[in-house]
């Protein structure tokens, strides 16, 4: 699944668009509209309108107009084009054909220009004036008070419990490997067995993560990418060090980095001397000293 950090360079694609005027609605598919919105009100309700400002809660981007909010999902192997541009050329799990064929929603503009979802799978989608509600708050923005009582009041797995969009939006599968390796702590505990210093420090890992990997993902060009973050687990460079190295990038040091075979894992201690393993793919490349 896409990452927040995938959704937040869409939405900063889409940028440009602001200020502009929608003139004509692409919406040939009626499976990618969703909830109580359908194909025919896509193509009544949006001409006309002018483009306000974007937005992302967690894996959701909102279009403002001055008129219904339109939300934007992307599932795994959805891409936006701004005016013919990809901000990401290919996704790792998606196939790498470039073919108009796939555009499953599209806006053309007063002022010139377009902004299309290129869908191979059809797994996004499209609604008009989507529930936000239903959204946990934000990854990147949410503060160490609520961040404690989300953990406090369950007793879920602990990444289960930092992937669950309605508590916490924005945490996939790589972020939160990441962002617990950083910690230290089992994805399997109970979410609510936490010390207040060890939920304060998965807070600081979490905003970190996001800050470095989304650094990362900015200071690169569109080129072929996995679903995944920048990278993945970036350990100290005292225990024998690993970056997922989804889509090649190397470690701050510039040392090379090996993909191993999948299932290779990332491992860590629980506290109890118990060890624990999580990611998918590792490297046996120390990478010096390493971002934490």
């Amino acid at each position: 699944m896409p990452e927040m950090l995938e959704i937040e360079e869409y939405r900063l694609a889409a940028d440009p668009v602001i200020g502009r005027t929608v003139a004509a609605v692409h919406a040939p598919d009626e499976w990618y509209a969703k909830g109580a919105t359908t194909t025919d009100a896509l193509r009544a309700e949006l001409p006309g309108l002018r483009i306000t400002g974007t937005r992302r809660i967690g894996k959701l981007m909102l279009v403002d107009t001055d008129g219904p909010v339109l939300g934007l999902r992307y599932g795994m192997t959805g891409r936006i084009l701004v005016d013919d541009t990809a901000p990401i050329a290919a996704l790792e799990y998606s196939s790498d054909r470039n073919d108009p064929a796939w555009d499953r929603f599209g806006l053309d503009f007063a002022e010139g220009g377009s902004l299309v979802i290129r869908d191979p799978r059809r797994l996004g989608g499209v609604e008009l004036d989507p529930d936000e509600s239903k959204l946990g708050p934000d990854a990147a923005a949410i503060t160490l008070k609520p961040f404690r009582a989300i953990l406090t009041a369950s007793s879920a797995p602990l990444k289960a419990r930092l992937m669950d969009q309605a508590k916490l939006a924005g945490i996939c599968n790589l972020l939160a490997d990441d962002m617990l390796y950083r910690s230290g702590l089992a994805p399997n505990r109970p979410a609510n067995s936490l010390s207040d210093h060890e939920q304060a420090k998965l807070h600081r890992s979490m905003r970190r993560t996001i800050e470095v990997l989304g650094a990362r993902e900015a200071a690169t060009p569109a080129i072929s990418r996995s679903n995944a973050s920048a990278a993945g687990c970036a350990h100290d460079a005292r225990r024998s060090s690993c970056v997922a190295t989804m889509w090649g990038v190397a470690p701050p040091t510039g040392a090379p980095t090996v993909r191993t075979e999948p299932g290779s894992t990332c491992g860590g201690d629980d506290g109890s001397g118990r060890r624990f393993r999580h990611g998918r793919f590792s490297t046996d490349t120390p990478i010096g000293a390493a971002v934490h």
